[in-house]
């Protein structure tokens, strides 16, 4: 089992960790989003001013040149011809690393590089040789970017400037620029890291502004749940958030009204049930002593046959009301939180064969109870558990009816298991879980009986005030069996009038 599942504070706060990780991851993601899009859409425009001043600068200048050039060439011009105007123009331009090339039918001046290493594009030949206007155009050379312009030299006829035939092109590797774009790339990286790095503080101050109110509502729930009633969350703004205050606010204050008026009902029911029970005691105590006497009456032949059963039935009666009233006056112990322990230490052997002899049970009910096992528990009501459990057994199991005792030494301590089974028709599986409350009948159609209803329930509560454990089950082989656990040496409740809780 890891830390983890072992501490629920641990769990909490993993909970809670993983909850500011996601808004601050979910704040980051859009910081680094909303830095990308800026650094490429700055980046583009950036890229595109820089490219279009370059370009335009070159053709203007190619522009003038040829304007310059153009009046000396003779025409129609010859090779030598070419070559000084390739040459004329790469010089004024001062372009270094360009390559100017002058081109009239057949015959093509250079200047630059050798023309078996770049060559005018072919497109940029076409829209040359079909328009009479400045052409520019763009390309890839050995992975760098050239600018390839043109510019046919016309007649200058004022009506219909012709076509000459004379072509000057200009190439022009764009490494000023790709550097120029490379710094670009460098400055918007080196400004988009470090916005995403400084977005973690307002993340984190965002993440700990949702989180606070989302942990006040946690605690306000355990709270709630540990029976603080009472609890009520600080409502501020007007946000999602705030609602939801408002809302648990609503909700607790309902809660609280209803379980105040419930605990104030069940407090009316248990005051009459114990009152009721008190004021029973003492008609009942005289009923008894009467039905006593008319018992001995009876017996001694004083009355006749019909008479005497009636007299029999009346003690009958009376001794079912007797031990109705003092179950109820035991449950209500319990209720109200005064049942405490009175702790000794004796021999689980010597204890059970008392409580099977005090009532008669000793040839009855078999025996498995190793010698030498001993129990720290209140010896009247550990004899209260086994009593309800055998007579239980007797009453509505078949025999053999049978104890088993047990010493068991757990990860928790030592445990004493005692074990009540009998060889009946079982309990019905959708009724085990329901054979330790209050006057519920496993057999439905059992409308009556001896007891008062509530054996099995006094029997859980003695249980539970040790510390212990009780629960029914089937046994494979046929018949019931109810089984105790009970710690060997209890922990007294820390409260005297408060029992410990199930731990089941």
């Amino acid at each position: 089992m890891s830390g983890a599942r072992k501490n629920p504070g641990a769990r909490r706060l993993l909970r809670l960790g993983g909850l500011r990780l996601r808004l601050v991851v979910a704040f980051v993601l859009v910081a680094a989003f909303a830095s990308l899009v800026t650094a490429a859409l700055t980046y583009r425009e950036a890229r595109a001013g820089l490219l279009q001043r370059s370009q335009d600068r070159i053709v203007g200048d190619l522009r003038t040149l040829v304007n310059t050039t153009a009046p000396s060439i003779p025409f129609p011009p010859d090779q030598a011809a070419l070559d000084a105007t390739a040459h004329s123009i790469d010089k004024q331009g001062r372009t270094g690393g360009s390559i100017v090339i002058v081109v009239y039918r057949d015959l093509r001046g250079e200047s630059g590089l050798r023309m078996d290493d770049i060559d005018i594009p072919a497109s940029l030949r076409a829209s040359v040789d079909n328009r009479t206007a400045t052409v520019f155009q763009r390309f890839s050379h050995k992975g760098e970017v050239w600018l390839g312009v043109g510019v046919p030299i016309t007649f200058a006829t004022p009506e219909n400037p012709s076509p000459s035939g004379v072509q000057v092109y200009l190439l022009a590797p764009m490494r000023a620029e790709a550097q120029d774009e490379a710094a670009l790339v460098k400055a918007a990286r080196a400004g988009a890291i470090p916005a995403v790095l400084f977005a973690l503080i307002p993340a984190f101050l965002a993440a700990g502004g949702v989180l606070r109110p989302v942990r006040a509502i946690q605690h306000a729930t355990r709270r709630l749940a540990r029976g603080h009633l009472d609890t009520r969350l600080k409502v501020q703004g007007s946000s999602e958030l705030a609602d939801l205050a408002r809302d648990f606010n609503h909700s607790a204050a309902a809660l609280e009204q209803n379980v105040t008026q419930l605990r104030t009902m069940e407090a009316r029911a248990r005051g009459f049930a114990a009152d009721v029970s008190h004021e029973l005691r003492t008609p009942l105590a005289a009923m008894a002593a009467v039905t006593d006497l008319l018992d001995e009456d009876a017996a001694a032949g004083n009355v006749d046959e019909d008479t005497a059963a009636a007299l029999r039935l009346i003690s009958g009666e009376t001794g079912k009301l007797t031990r109705l009233v003092d179950d109820l006056m035991e449950i209500s112990r319990f209720d109200a939180g005064a049942a405490a322990l009175h702790l000794d230490e004796f021999d689980m052997a010597e204890a059970v064969r008392r409580c099977l002899a005090t009532r008669g049970w000793q040839d009855t009910v078999g025996l498995e109870v190793p010698p030498g096992i001993r129990l720290e528990a209140d010896p009247r009501r550990l004899d209260v558990v086994l009593a309800n459990l055998v007579q239980n057994a007797l009453r509505h199991g078949a025999p053999p009816v049978g104890i088993r005792v047990d010493a068991e030494r757990r990860a928790d301590g030592a445990w004493v298991v005692l074990r009540v089974h009998d060889r009946g028709p079982g309990i019905a599986a959708d009724r085990l879980d329901r054979v330790f409350e209050r006057f519920y009948k496993a057999d439905a159609a059992r409308t009556r009986s001896e007891g008062s209803g509530l054996g099995m329930a006094i029997t859980r509560e003695n249980v539970l005030l040790h510390g212990g454990r009780i629960h029914a089950a089937n046994r494979p082989d046929g018949g019931a069996e109810f089984t105790v656990e009970l710690p060997q040496h209890p922990r007294q409740p820390q409260h005297p009038h408060e029992a410990p809780r199930d731990p089941a």
